[in-house]
């Protein structure tokens, strides 16, 4: 029965890919195995849900990458339906996972990065129990092992940030380009992908905003950008980009020699270099300068409520993160201006109280 249902979905699966829309190449076929296991069948039609739900790219893609570590686990013991997956094999695959490294470099991997690839493979069994395609789900047990969330280490002073805004060489267009890169990510905290996608027409010189399109979760959202920022964008959509974008205009702002949109990678890349150019000791890229941003405006005084609208958090909790480390200023402060704390007045001694047998003369 299962060989069947496999020959009978592959021809569906070669069907669907020549319908995949362009670029979305994480719905593409897994394997090249003929005909394709009954997982790897599964594995795609429930990515494919997942874009029709509009879920981003990114979301997918990490989906995508833990179901293939589930699928070559998988293949190398002969298993290719989720019927013959049992909680007992589930939990030799969580110890799999857990003992996994980085092909590239073979460094242990960030328990936060293989707890997360757990989280997508229950999330996968999760939708073919409600599908019905399985009776019961073998991974409602794995065990997601959470850290917690970390406290952002990369946080700059405002001298180190001015430092690197001021790494890109400004007699040349593409540093131009980069440092209203850097202004960007700086003033707005804006994500890097959020960045990547803006387009001309997303920038209002007038009102000074920026207007987040689909950004995470595809949700919308209006920011602020300082007046520096603009004054850097206007220079380089008047001066420099007319002279890199080809036809036809789709309006990217930020384009390559070849007048293509810059890719998330070559943004991060070029952060990355200016840093290190800069001589800041600090390691991190674009998210550096979000941590930043959120940090910086809590040391000044505003309200987390709006800096979670500006950083486009769903959840308020998120966004507390910075509140402790904010926090450091504040102890800062207090311990230079608080009386209490300026007092050189008498301190405790490191000796023992008198015994306790004897009377309080405030209650006696």
């Amino acid at each position: 029965m299962v060989s069947n249902y496999n020959h009978r979905h592959g021809d569906v699966i070669r069907d669907k890919r020549d319908k995949i829309p362009k670029g979305q190449h994480h719905l593409h076929r897994l394997t090249t195995k003929e005909p394709p296991s009954l997982l790897e069948v599964y594995i795609l039609e429930h990515l494919q849900t997942m874009y029709a739900s509009r879920y981003s790219n990114g979301t997918i893609q990490h989906r995508r990458f833990g179901l293939l570590l589930l699928l070559d686990w998988c293949d190398e013991r002969g298993i290719e339906s989720p019927l013959e997956l049992t909680r007992a094999l589930m939990e030799r695959f969580q110890r799999y996972v857990g003992q996994y490294r980085n092909r590239n470099t073979g460094k242990p991997v960030a328990i936060n990065t293989l707890s997360g690839m757990l989280v997508n493979v229950r999330m996968f069994f999760l939708w073919l129990e409600r599908r019905e395609y399985i009776p019961k789900n073998p991974a409602i047990d794995l065990k997601i092992v959470s850290t917690g969330r970390r406290l952002p280490r990369n946080i700059l002073k405002e001298e180190e940030a001015e430092r690197i805004l001021s790494e890109p060489d400004l007699e040349t267009p593409y540093g131009i380009r980069d440092r209203v890169i850097l202004e960007l990510f700086y003033s707005t905290g804006i994500r890097c992908f959020e960045l990547q996608k803006l387009k001309l027409s997303d920038i209002d010189f007038t009102n000074r905003t920026v207007f987040i399109r689909e950004g995470k979760r595809r949700q919308d959202r209006m920011i602020p950008v300082s007046s520096r920022a603009l004054d850097w964008m206007r220079k380089y959509a008047e001066d420099v980009r007319p002279g890199l974008v080809s036809l036809p205009d789709d309006g990217y702002i930020f384009l390559t020699n070849t007048g293509k949109p810059m890719h998330t990678s070559q943004i991060i890349a070029m952060t990355s270099k200016y840093r290190e150019r800069s001589g800041v000791e600090k390691q991190g890229s674009t998210h550096m300068f979000r941590h930043t941003t959120a940090t910086l405006m809590l040391d000044n005084g505003a309200d987390i409520r709006y800096i979670q609208e500006m950083l486009g958090h769903r959840r308020l909790n998120s966004t507390q993160i910075y509140t402790h480390v904010a926090i450091s200023k504040l102890k800062e402060v207090y311990d230079k201006t608080h009386p209490a704390e300026q007092k050189k007045g008498k301190r405790p001694k490191s000796s023992k109280p008198k015994s306790f047998q004897e009377n309080d003369s405030n209650t006696s």
